[in-house]
């Protein structure tokens, strides 16, 4: 097998080491709003809501707008069993990109009847998140800055030339480096419309602080504990603090585990791992160029994301994608020193130019992957019920799609997004253990492989994209 790049062209130990010595473990994002945010109660004792919302990230925070906004006068309650954002919401790289099917390749290969109708779909979406915020004046750092992916290895290179996509730019080696300097990028695609850059955390405290301004009750520190419902009778929703009583409810519970048995295997959590900068200076921002601004991200099968904040940070992230044998989300899964360094011994290849630079802060999120990777969406008493989950990673802007379809269906209104064979078909689940560690862990080696081999797929990966179970965006 031959070495990638990042193997090729290691750092040495002390640049790492010196890099990572006072790097706090603390995800950026949520520190910078920490002294900002408003903070809602826990709910005190039983309530009857006309719609209540299960979960305070993006799905749970934009479905509770819609339906507040549609029907100012129904009592709409939104539960969260924490702080709103506190996970992924509020943890992730900031990327608000138009794919509503994470990439274009996902969707040629699961529905190619409906490639071009989930692009403009998609296109739709983010115009439809950018104006939202521009028209309530959100305070979210949000750029529509396009995203730049890189080819750092010969094969790459290959892929990018036989792209036909005209709402992409192909670009060789030196018109890459105009845009931003690296010794490894050897080419690269721009495609201007197709993601927008923001702060997540800030993202996640402007929505609540929209819905709680137009009438949207929200209660953190409640987690709810059960679900149950009889026909023609209100959903019941049991809490730490009480039960619930609602005509309509909407899960958007993201990578914990879903009020409906029925969808108890359909995601499995897989842990992300996080660098940020300390704010560069003048001249080590003009040492990289990078006046565009663009999201970054490679072609590899493991592959790294990158951006630049407000401040001029880099943050860093991808590559490895960690799943815990057992399957339990656990905070001490986000302390994973090994990956932290492997981060910062690809960022310093990438960017030699920026030795001496420090990292401060490192942090990981868990992301709930299905076996399609993207979203879908599930249902119980009689549509009373919607739940969505499967965002895989790529859930910023897709959650606001998926918002859209929960209104929709919770209104039984017949639309072109309800009509998707995407929306209306669901995953394989995954196995129980220990199965699913075995599949999981062994698709990973294949992958990291399939990196060292020219991009090509060995036979279990092209057994999973025959089933419709393989890793393509």
């Amino acid at each position: 097998m031959e070495p990638t790049i990042f193997e090729t062209n290691r750092p040495a130990a002390k640049v790492i080491d010196d890099a990572l010595r006072d790097t706090k473990r603390s995800c950026f994002w949520i520190e910078d709003v920490a002294d900002s945010a408003a903070r809602y109660p826990a709910l005190d004792g039983g309530k009857m809501a006309d719609d209540v919302v299960v979960g305070g990230g993006y799905a749970g925070l934009w479905t509770a707008i819609k339906l507040k906004t549609e029907h100012p006068e129904r009592r709409v309650l939104l539960l969260e069993a924490k702080r709103v954002g506190w996970a992924a919401s509020g943890r992730n790289g900031g990327f608000c990109e138009a794919s509503i099917s994470h990439g274009e390749p996902n969707a040629e290969s699961r529905w190619p009847d409906e490639v071009g109708t989930l692009r403009r779909l998609g296109y739709e979406n983010l115009d439809a998140i950018e104006r939202f915020v521009t028209e309530n004046k959100l305070d979210v750092d949000f750029e529509r800055t396009g995203e730049l992916s890189i080819a750092n290895e010969p094969h790459q290179v290959e892929w990018l030339e036989e792209s036909d996509d005209p709402n992409h730019i192909s670009l060789n080696a030196e018109e890459t480096q105009q845009r931003i300097k690296s010794p490894t990028f050897l080419a690269g695609e721009f495609s201007p419309r197709d993601n927008a850059n923001l702060h997540p955390a800030k993202l996640v405290a402007e929505l609540a602080r929209h819905a709680a301004e137009i009438g949207v009750e929200i209660h953190e520190q409640t987690r709810v504990t059960g679900l149950e419902g009889q026909p023609d009778e209100p959903i019941q929703l049991t809490t730490v603090h009480g039960t619930v009583s609602a005509e309509r409810v909407a899960l958007c519970t993201n990578v914990f585990p879903s009020l409906l048995k029925r969808y108890t295997f359909h995601t499995v959590p897989v842990y992300d791992y996080v660098l940020m900068t300390e704010p560069l200076t003048d001249e080590q921002l003009a040492s990289i160029g990078w006046e565009g601004r663009e999201g970054l991200a490679d072609m590899a099968n493991q592959f790294h994301y990158s951006r630049l904040t407000k401040d001029n940070r880099i943050l860093w992230g991808g590559y490895d994608a960690v799943y815990f044998a057992g399957g339990r989300i656990k905070a001490e899964h986000e302390d994973r020193m090994e990956t932290h360094r492997k981060l910062a011994s690809h960022f310093f290849t990438t960017f030699p130019q920026l030795e001496g630079v420090k990292f401060s802060h490192r942090w990981a999120g868990v992301i709930d992957t299905s076996t399609r990777f993207c979203a879908f969406f599930g249902q119980a008493h009689g549509g009373r019920v919607q739940y969505v989950a499967g965002f895989t990673g790529l859930g910023v802007g897709a959650t606001h799609f998926a918002a859209d379809v929960i209104v929709d269906r919770l209104e039984g209104r017949v639309t072109e997004r309800t009509e998707l064979q995407m929306v209306k078909e669901m995953p394989l689940p995954f196995p129980p253990e220990p199965l699913a560690s075995i599949g999981i862990n062994m698709t990973r080696w294949a992958l990291n492989r399939a990196d060292h081999n020219r991009g090509e797929r060995n036979v279990l990966l092209k057994t999973l994209d025959a089933l419709g179970l393989g890793f393509d965006s």
